[in-house]
């Protein structure tokens, strides 16, 4: 299989997230300057299992939980790695991205300009309509603003068809 090629879907379960760890990354960028991280891209489940598994905690923590939102608030949802970050769509593109930086994760809205109510937080070298928020506990994710988010954000299209 290519890293072009869809992936089976894949049990949702921890043991399936930590199995095939790439190389572990201890240190992370501070900042959204270009990659989050040296994962490389690939498309399907084990790609972003194994990225989220690289991450130190809490970001490991904080992406997994995201990640099981996503999978549970999002039918027919799709992963992939993308510049050294999970993205993750449902259709014909890209909608939202999940990267660990040094304290803090970043949650990425594509068309988050489009959400009721708009994400607060403005990325640098992301578009100019993106949006998101940057958690820094599992106790600052906010699971039913989130599941929302990512529900209106796959209502519209997303970008980089697969």
């Amino acid at each position: 299989m290519t890293s072009r090629e869809p992936e089976k879907k894949e049990a949702h379960t921890p043991e399936t997230r930590t199995a095939d760890h790439a190389e572990v990354h201890s240190t992370l960028p501070a900042a959204m300057t270009g990659r989050a991280s040296p994962a490389k891209a690939a498309v399907g489940d084990k790609p972003v299992f194994a990225y989220i598994a690289s991450l130190p905690q809490p970001q490991r923590g904080i992406a997994e939980t995201i990640d099981a939102l996503a999978a549970t608030t999002l039918p027919n949802l799709q992963r992939s790695v993308k510049w050294g970050m999970s993205y993750y769509g449902v259709g014909d593109g890209w909608c939202f991205s999940c990267g660990g930086f040094a304290g803090h994760v970043k949650l990425m809205f594509i068309n988050g300009t489009a959400l009721d109510p708009v994400p607060p937080v403005t990325p640098i070298g992301m578009g100019k309509s993106t949006r998101g928020v940057e958690l820094e506990s599992p106790d600052d994710i906010d699971h039913a603003q989130i599941a929302a988010w990512m529900k209106q954000v796959t209502s519209v299209p997303g970008v980089g068809k697969r």
